[in-house]
């Protein structure tokens, strides 16, 4: 049995740096988010082969505690960072961790998929690390909501688990016209499309 002390460790927030695109961040996260003690093998890979504007309107679709959409407000600071996630605890890390970094330019909130985004609200830069066990309905919807919501020129950066890349570049194909591998590594594969 664990002591109290133990106990009150263990309910303590998980605190870690990064260095990310070229950006060192400091992350506050818990037990049951992903990934809690570090960056992830997907989402390292996914931020290094992003092309962001300084002035760019981003949206980090299901954003953990943050570590994806932190990064592209602080990549663009002119622009508006946007993280949405379905679970209430990462959003409230993601707001922990936006105020960590004090990044004016950032917000999240809490929503499934895109259904709770303002519906006027557009985008220059979605990017997500997609889990696999989503299902494959869930992606066709997403994936067709990234296309409606992104600016004319904007760009659709995903990351998932390499059994999911054929699946992906039939849909992107489908829906956006075309599909762009950026980087396949040994368990993750970054693809983008173009509006």
């Amino acid at each position: 049995m664990l002591s109290q002390t133990e106990l009150a460790a263990l309910r303590a927030p998980i605190r870690f740096d990064a260095e990310l695109a070229g950006r060192r961040l400091r992350f506050e996260s818990t037990w049951g988010l992903f990934s809690p003690r570090e960056i992830d093998a997907g989402t390292a890979l996914l931020l290094r082969h992003l092309e962001v504007a300084a002035d760019a309107d981003c949206l980090d679709l299901g954003c953990g505690y943050g570590a994806i959409g932190c990064t592209l407000a602080a990549l663009a600071p002119q622009g508006r960072t946007l993280l949405v996630d379905k679970d209430f605890v990462a959003v409230d890390f993601a707001r922990r961790n936006i105020a960590l970094n004090a990044l004016p330019n950032a917000e999240a909130e809490l929503g499934n998929g895109f259904a709770d985004i303002d519906p006027a609200r557009r985008f220059d830069l979605i990017a997500s690390n997609i889990p696999a066990q989503v299902g494959r309905e869930l992606l066709s919807i997403l994936l067709h909501d990234a296309h409606a919501r992104l600016n004319p020129g904007g760009r659709l950066y995903v990351v998932t688990v390499n059994g999911l890349r054929e699946f992906m570049k039939r849909h992107m194909k489908d829906i956006f016209g075309h599909y762009d591998k950026l980087k396949q590594g040994p368990h993750h594969t970054v693809a983008l499309a173009l509006r």
